[in-house]
């Protein structure tokens, strides 16, 4: 077992349980209780558990969305190959609109050198645009959420009120046929929605573990997506429900 699969593992092992100690983690791994230490170091160090003596305990609650910089490194190829696909659906001189996230991000990075005039809504992609020798790079208002930098509120929702986008790039928490796109943060569902109401064309960009979850918060039904392009991973019987609702899928 490598070390990222190790450390999904013990991750979700903890959050399921609630705590757990070194050797029952040990036992799970089959990794030694040094390795099993080491590797509650990283991840306490990224905020999705807390050390105590012989073990770890979550921070995360079911249902939560796990650290910005945990995901960051999570599924990093399916990323960048969907990132580049949507990249691909662009046509330069176009206006776009990219959500935050770590896969949006991703594909902030894929038009930086794009004759594009684009607006992030985190500041982790304002700083993946910036210097563009093509883009014009439109920085919207709002309050960051910490770690995750999204910008959120009603500074954020006036700044998409007042443009109108050829298209939008949109991350999602959960997407399925039945409950639509959904997000854990009820202001960033909000920022989505305006998003979704400033652009002619939605595109959904989705990696495979977005398909078996329904996060807390509504944010659209599929029938406000146009494009929806995730990786080879996506469960066929979604995807085939989001074709027949109209819905052009592109998996990579």
């Amino acid at each position: 077992m490598g070390s990222t699969e190790r450390l999904r593992l013990i991750r979700d092992a903890v959050r399921e349980a609630g705590q757990l100690g070194v050797g029952e983690l040990a036992e799970l791994t089959g990794a030694s209780e040094m390795t099993i230490r080491r590797d509650l170091e990283i991840l306490a160090d990224q905020g999705v558990l807390e050390r105590y003596r012989g073990g770890a305990r979550s921070v995360l609650l079911r249902g939560q969305e796990p650290p910005f910089a945990w995901r960051a490194g999570e599924g990093t190829d399916a990323k960048r190959r969907i990132a580049a696909e949507v990249a691909a659906l662009i046509a330069d001189g176009e206006s776009v609109v990219i959500d935050s996230g770590t896969t949006c991000l991703e594909v902030a990075r894929a038009l930086h050198d794009r004759r594009l005039t684009v607006m992030p809504l985190s500041l982790h992609a304002v700083n993946a645009l910036t210097g563009g020798p093509q883009l014009t790079l439109l920085v919207p208002g709002g309050q960051p959420r910490p770690g995750e930098l999204a910008l959120t509120g009603p500074l954020t929702e006036a700044s998409l009120a007042v443009l109108r986008f050829d298209t939008a790039v949109l991350g999602c928490c959960g997407l399925t046929a039945a409950d639509g796109m959904t997000a854990h943060d009820l202001a960033d569902s909000a920022i989505k929605r305006a998003a979704i109401a400033s652009a002619r064309r939605v595109i959904a960009a989705a990696d495979a573990a977005k398909f078996s979850r329904t996060a807390l918060a509504f944010v659209a039904p599929i029938s406000a997506l146009h494009a929806v392009v995730t990786d080879q991973a996506a469960p066929d019987s979604e995807v085939d429900a989001l074709r027949a609702a109209g819905v052009t899928v592109r998996k990579v």
